[in-house]
């Protein structure tokens, strides 16, 4: 029973660590229709550069890890990228190439989200021109 128990912590953290990945493709997006989200996109994407950049340990790997050797599964050395998603959704030797797609995609998010902000900021001193100023 306690087994199952930390089995369901192993699918949650599972199901964590994909939404986060996938909040980190396209929070910058997001960000367009809800602009406040912007900051948490921004932690996101600060986080995922220091766990490559610094080889962090993510603590959802630590926390998964953990649970499986909890519940009698094997517990691998490798992290989540590693064991879920290279040679899955690209291939390993791909490892870079997907990380500069990761990052571009970030980088046009956040530059179509400096033009959206650009352009409500406009329409919203429009808003409060006198009506004999407005161009």
């Amino acid at each position: 029973m306690v087994s199952v128990v930390y089995e369901a912590l192993v699918t949650v953290v599972l199901t964590l660590h994909f939404a986060f990945l996938a909040y980190l493709a396209v929070g910058g997006f997001l960000a367009w229709r809800w602009p406040r989200t912007i900051w948490l996109h921004l932690l996101t994407a600060v986080w995922g550069v220091l766990v490559v950049a610094a080889s962090l340990t993510c603590p959802l790997t630590t926390l998964e890890h953990w649970a499986r050797g909890r519940a009698g599964q094997a517990v691998s050395d490798a992290g989540f990228i590693d064991r879920y998603l290279a040679g899955v959704i690209y291939p390993e030797d791909q490892v870079w190439a997907a990380r500069i797609i990761l990052g571009l995609a970030v980088g046009v998010s956040w530059a179509g989200y400096a033009v959206v902000l650009r352009r409500r900021r406009a329409r919203k001193d429009q808003e409060h021109m006198p009506t004999g100023v407005r161009p």
